[in-house]
């Protein structure tokens, strides 16, 4: 696969990695290669304009890597994801959390430019989650 990203700094305190190509089980480890979460600045911004997610295991892939974030103390934003892919991150973390998205995770939603696609996935995981 290739998974790439293209970054720049937007209002001189962001870092935005603007996301190439697919994030699927074969690609998450490409995808986690991409990041610098401990020398990245205070907030950092994932742009999936250009790319889809496509299974369990990006979407695992993406909390994991939120969670390194939040766990450095920095927020992570996410961007252009379908509302396929937003509603299973959110059920995923509260899965294991018992709660909504942790408070270094935003998730960006803009309806006119969000892609519409649906993210394969074991349908009894999130078998509550409207489509």
């Amino acid at each position: 696969t290739n998974l790439t990203a293209s970054t720049s700094l937007v209002e001189e305190k962001k870092k935005l990695y603007r996301l190439n190509g697919p994030l699927f089980f074969g690609s998450t480890t490409q995808f986690s290669s991409l990041f610098q979460p401990k020398s990245d600045p205070e907030e950092v911004i994932l742009d999936f304009t250009d790319s889809r997610v496509m299974d369990h295991s990006a979407l695992d892939a993406i909390q994991s890597l939120a969670d390194q974030y939040g766990s450095v103390g920095k927020k992570i934003t996410l961007r252009h994801l379908s509302k396929d892919c937003t509603q299973l991150l959110q059920r995923l973390y509260s899965k294991k959390n018992g709660d909504n998205l942790p408070p270094y995770e935003v998730i960006e939603s803009d309806p006119a430019t969000d892609p519409v696609y649906q993210v394969a996935e074991e349908s009894t995981v999130y078998k509550d989650i409207p489509v």
